[in-house]
C-alpha cells in the first residue's frame, strides 16, 4: 500500500512549515497528514530573520505577500550589517544581491579588485544597490528590466515566526492537517524493521503513521531517542552553545536589514519588525557567564522589554542521518548551526524540498535516503563553513575567544576556499549550497581579507576604461536610490502594514 499516513511529531514553524508544504503537494494523492503538539512544550520561536528563499516557499504554496507580511508583522530585509567583526569600529553589509553587472560576462568586482590593487581606494559596496539601499533605509521590489541597476537585489523577510506558524498552521488546515494536542509518552517501533509505528499519548490516544516528521527540537524524540541516528559534533570550529532571546519596543522606523554586532564573547542581534525589536545574545559558557550575557544584551537595548529574556542551551552540529528508517528530521531535530546569517528557517525549507523531490512512490528505499541524507549534509556543511568564516577573518585578539579562533584548524573546505579567494579573488561556486559568490566577497572584503592578485580576464579592458566604468556605476547607483520609497512607506503602500507600524522619525 506504501505511505498513507504521515505524522509530524512537533509544531512551531518547522513542524507547520512541514505540513503547509505536504497538504499542498499531496492534497490529491489521499495520503492522510496529522501533526501532533504539545501547547505544555512549547517552542523556542526566536528565529525573526530569514533568506530570500523564503519568498520562493511561500510562493510555491499561492501566499499572498502583502497578507503574509501583515498576519505576520514582517518588514524586507536587503542584508545583514556586520558591526565589529574584522576590527573593532568596523561595519559592512552582507547583501542580497550582486556586486554591480556584469561586463563581457565578467563580474564585476574582478574589475574592482584590479583597480583596487592598483590604488582604488573606493570600497565594494559602493557599487551595490542593495547595500546602499538598506543605508538609505529605502526599498522596493527588484525591477524586472535586468538591464536596469535595480534588477541586481533580492531581499527577504524579517517577521514574528510564532505568527508565522500561526499563519501557516490555518493554512494546512484548511487543506485538511489534522492537529492533535499531546505529549508523546510512548514511541512504539516494528519489532522486524525498527521503523516507527504509532506514538501513545499522554491521553491515551495512539497515533499510528507510515512517514514521521521529527520536528520536536533539540530532543529529536524520534530521529534520535528512539532511532539513535547520531549527532556530528561541531564545538570545535562553533563554539558557541547558549543564546537569550528579548523583544524590545521598537525604535523609531524599521530598517531594510538586521543587525549582528560581534562582543568579546559571542554576538548581538537585532532585528526590527513593524510591532517591535527582536533581540538576542549568542555566546560560549566557557568564555562568559550566563549573568554577564544577560547583562550584556540588557544593557544594550534600544527600548524597553516587552517579555522576560527566553534562555537557549544548544551544541552547534547535525544529526549523522536526518532520514532514518521511516523518520525524516527537521528543524532543530536535524542539527542546529548559530543564527548568524539567519540560515534556521531556510534549513528547515531545505529539509521539506528535498523530501517533496524525493517523496517516496510507495515504500521508502534505501536510495532516497542516501540521496536526502547526502544533500542535507552538503548544505549543513556549507552553512557551517560560511558562519565560521565570520570568526577567522578577524583581525580581532582582544579575548580569549577571538584569540581561539585565530589560532583554530579550519576544515579542509574552508581553508581551500580562503586559500583560492586570497591568491587571485576566486571564489568557487557549488551546484548546492545556500550562500551564492557575491555572499562570500561580501564578508572577505567586509573582514578585510583582500587578495594578493586579480583574475586575468579583468586585463581585456584597460584600467581608464574599467575606472570610467566604475565611476558611472557608482553614480548610477546612488541616483537611483535617491528616488527609491522609503521602506515603511513602502510597506504602508503595499499594504503589507499593521496599525501600529511606526510611523514617526528615528
Amino acid at each position: 500500500m506504501g505511505i498513507q499516513h504521515i505524522c509530524i511529531l512537533g509544531g512551531g514553524t518547522a513542524g507547520w512549515m512541514t505540513a503547509a508544504a505536504l497538504s499542498h503537494k499531496l492534497q490529491k494523492s489521499g495520503i492522510s497528514i496529522g501533526l501532533v503538539e504539545s501547547e505544555q512544550i512549547g517552542t523556542v520561536g526566536v528565529g525573526e530573520a530569514t533568506l530570500p528563499h523564503i519568498r520562493y516557499f511561500n510562493r510555491a504554496l499561492g501566499i499572498n505577500e502583502a497578507e503574509f507580511m501583515k498576519a505576520t508583522n514582517a518588514t524586507f530585509k536587503l542584508g545583514i550589517e556586520f558591526c565589529d567583526w574584522g576590527r573593532v569600529g568596523d561595519s559592512y553589509i552582507h547583501p542580497f544581491g550582486d556586486f554591480g553587472k556584469p561586463v563581457r560576462n565578467i563580474e564585476f568586482y574582478h574589475y574592482w579588485n584590479r583597480l583596487r590593487l592598483s590604488g582604488h581606494d573606493v570600497g565594494l559596496d559602493e557599487y551595490s544597490y542593495a547595500v546602499m539601499a538598506a543605508e538609505h533605509g529605502k526599498f522596493h521590489l527588484p525591477d524586472s528590466d535586468t538591464k536596469k541597476i535595480e534588477s541586481t537585489f533580492s531581499y527577504a523577510y524579517q517577521f514574528d515566526s510564532s505568527l508565522y506558524a500561526d499563519f501557516l498552521r490555518a493554512f494546512a488546515e484548511h487543506r485538511g492537517v489534522k492537529r492533535t494536542e499531546g505529549r508523546v509518552i510512548e514511541v512504539q517501533q516494528d519489532n522486524a524493521t525498527g521503523h516507527i509505528t504509532r506514538l501513545k499519548l499522554d491521553s491515551g490516544e495512539y497515533i499510528a503513521g507510515d512517514l514521521f516528521i521529527d520536528c520536536s527540537g533539540f530532543r529529536g524524540l524520534l530521529i534520535e531517542q528512539k532511532l539513535s541516528a547520531g549527532y556530528e559534533d561541531w564545538s570545535e570550529w562553533l563554539p558557541c552553545n547558549r543564546a537569550i532571546a528579548v523583544p524590545c519596543e521598537a525604535s523609531g522606523k524599521p530598517l531594510p536589514y538586521t543587525r549582528a554586532t560581534a562582543r568579546k564573547v559571542g554576538w548581538q542581534w537585532r532585528i526590527p519588525l513593524q510591532h517591535r525589536t527582536g533581540n538576542g545574545y549568542v555566546y560560549c559558557s566557557e568564555f562568559v557567564s550566563d549573568d554577564v550575557a544577560r547583562e550584556t544584551l540588557l544593557g544594550s537595548l534600544e527600548g524597553n522589554i516587552l517579555a522576560e529574556p527566553n534562555r537557549l542551551y544548544f551544541k552547534t552540529g547535525r544529526r549523522k542521518k536526518f532520514w532514518d528508517k521511516n523518520v525524516v528530521a527537521v528543524g532543530l531535530s536535524a542539527g542546529f548551526l548559530e543564527p548568524l546569517e539567519s540560515t534556521s528557517i531556510h534549513l528547515i525549507q531545505e529539509g521539506i524540498t528535498a523530501l517533496v523531490e524525493l517523496f517516496p512512490n510507495g515504500h521508502a528505499n534505501d536510495l532516497d535516503m542516501e540521496e536526502y541524507n547526502l544533500r542535507m549534509e552538503l548544505q549543513f556543511e556549507r552553512v557551517r563553513d560560511f558562519l565560521l568564516l565570520h570568526y577567522v577573518a578577524t583581525q580581532r585578539d582582544d579575548s580569549d575567544m577571538w584569540r581561539y579562533f585565530r589560532n583554530m584548524s579550519l576544515p579542509d573546505s574552508l581553508r581551500s576556499k580562503i586559500e583560492a579567494w586570497l591568491s587571485r579573488g576566486l571564489v568557487p561556486a557549488y551546484e548546492r549550497g545556500v550562500f551564492l559568490p557575491p555572499s562570500w566577497i561580501a564578508v572577505f572584503t567586509g573582514q578585510n581579507l583582500l587578495p594578493r592578485g586579480y583574475d586575468p580576464r579583468a586585463n581585456l579592458l584597460s584600467r581608464s576604461r574599467i575606472s570610467d566604468m566604475a565611476h558611472i556605476l557608482r553614480r548610477t547607483v546612488r541616483e537611483t536610490i535617491s528616488r527609491a520609497p522609503d521602506h515603511s512607506d513602502f510597506i504602508r503602500s503595499y499594504g503589507a502594514a499593521i496599525p501600529e507600524l511606526v510611523s514617526g522619525s528615528p
